[in-house]
């Protein structure tokens, strides 16, 4: 096995695999042998999606890392959904198949620059996107996710003033939602940033009867355009709920595999960015494949720690979205 340094440079478990080894079977066995969960996001490949025990978007992936029975947590998603699981359940052994699965909203907002932000508005409360890293949510007095970000806004006073960071779309959605004046840090998503408006008319007029849907991560002119906007659960939710059987997705790419899954007979077309390529994929959250999983489970690394100190501040604002969630029924 590679030695813990190449792990760190490369990010994974770089080993041959006997090509005539069942994956899933073998996946399956470890589980049962060493009492480990895989929590997979909706932007997995479908190999992994198919293999997991639960998959959802940050919200539910929270709240199933919050809850679980298992001693290991197989995290199938970037590297501050990991931390989160970590957060929530410091004794566990939380493992990421490849740890350089990064995020580009994260890295939008390092943790120091954003320290001096927040002592600008020192009677400002400080809401961050979840999509961010453990340092930026120690910094914060409540998490929120695309799932749940309006209603926290609303649970607050009315004359309370926020910060919210670190996605400006998703702020400023929220800003329009709520009402109210929100100071928004200037971080995004390079796989929502990237949707191209023109495109996505053309595409529209291609298909007169699909219904647009997109994630608040886009930008305001891709929103102006949706029918429906929502988080990657109310995305799915809603697809399975309405009646059209034509639907243009603006999103990361890997939840279609779950719409189509609910929908058979419904066709899904992802939403095209302004490159090339015919939809969009975020690099990170696809470092991850099945064979990477299956290694990192039997060796049980690469292990996502996340220091003392920063568990005990990050994991209170965590908890009142978790809380806050729940008496919402969300």
């Amino acid at each position: 096995m590679d030695t813990l340094e190449e792990i760190n440079r490369k990010g994974f478990i770089d080993e041959k695999i006997d090509p005539t080894l069942d994956l899933f079977e073998e996946i399956e066995r470890l589980k049962k042998e060493k009492n480990a969960i895989i929590l997979a996001h909706y932007y997995q490949e479908p190999d992994i999606q198919d293999i997991a025990d639960y998959i959802g978007d940050s919200l539910g992936l929270s709240q199933e890392a919050a809850k679980t029975e298992a001693d290991i947590i197989v995290f199938a998603g970037v590297h501050f959904m990991a931390e989160t699981a970590k957060i929530l359940s410091p004794n566990k052994t939380v493992l990421l198949p490849d740890v350089k699965a990064g995020c580009s909203l994260a890295d939008s907002c390092p943790p120091h620059l954003f320290r001096k932000f927040k002592e600008k508005y020192p009677d400002h409360l400080v809401i961050t996107y979840v999509n961010c890293t453990a340092e930026l949510k120690a910094l914060s007095d409540i998490v929120c996710t695309s799932t749940n970000a309006v209603q926290i806004v609303e649970s607050l006073p009315k004359d309370q003033k926020i910060i919210f960071g670190p996605d400006k779309n998703l702020g400023a959605w929220v800003a329009k939602k709520t009402g109210r004046d929100l100071v928004l840090w200037n971080g995004a998503c390079m796989v929502h940033e990237i949707f191209s408006r023109e495109k996505i008319t053309k595409l529209k007029e291609r298909h007169p009867n699909a219904k647009f849907i997109a994630h608040p991560e886009c930008e305001e002119a891709v929103l102006k355009m949706a029918d429906y906007i929502g988080s990657t659960t109310g995305l799915l939710k809603y697809s399975i709920n309405s009646d059209a059987q034509e639907f243009i997705v603006a999103t990361e790419s890997g939840i279609i595999h779950q719409m189509e899954k609910a929908n058979p007979g419904k066709t899904f077309i992802p939403a095209p960015p302004n490159n090339n390529c015919a939809c969009n994929d975020c690099p990170y959250m696809k470092r991850n494949t099945l064979e990477k999983l299956y290694l990192c489970l039997k060796n049980e690394t690469p292990e996502v720690t996340v220091p003392e100190n920063i568990i005990e501040q990050a994991r209170k604002p965590i908890e009142r979205m978790l809380e806050i969630s729940a008496s919402l029924g969300l």
